[in-house]
This record gives structure tokens, sequence and C-alpha cells, in this order.
């Protein structure tokens, strides 16, 4: 799971399951689509989504350990 915040929402945190992420676009919002279909506005770029991906599957990959 990571936590992004919705566009133009004054620091409206929620979670996403990085699992159901399909796409991520900058459009020049950053839209998330998820494998339900469902589209995501937020805040955060690309890169910090990818990046945060990243490091919830490498901590899944450190409890296996």
């Amino acid at each position: 799971m990571i936590k992004v915040t919705k566009l133009k929402s004054q620091g409206c945190d929620f979670v996403v399951n990085a699992e159901l992420i399909e796409t991520i676009e900058e459009t020049p919002d950053t839209m998330i689509t998820l494998t339900s279909g469902k589209k995501l506005i937020v805040e955060e770029s690309m890169d910090e989504i990818v990046r945060k991906v990243m490091e919830y599957r490498r901590s899944l990959f450190r409890n296996t350990r």
C-alpha cells in the first residue's frame, strides 16, 4: 500500500494498493489507472509514485527473508 494525496484536496491523503496500479501518466496532472479501470488524480509526480511503489515492494522482499 502507498499513501498519496488527492489533487486539490488540501491534504486529503488516501492509500492505494500498489499491486492494483496498471499505469501512471502525467497529463500534466498525475493520473493513476487501476486494474479495475478506476482513475485517480493525485498531487505526487509520476517519479514519486514509482519510488513509493519500489519502496513498498522492497519492504515486502525484506520481510520474506
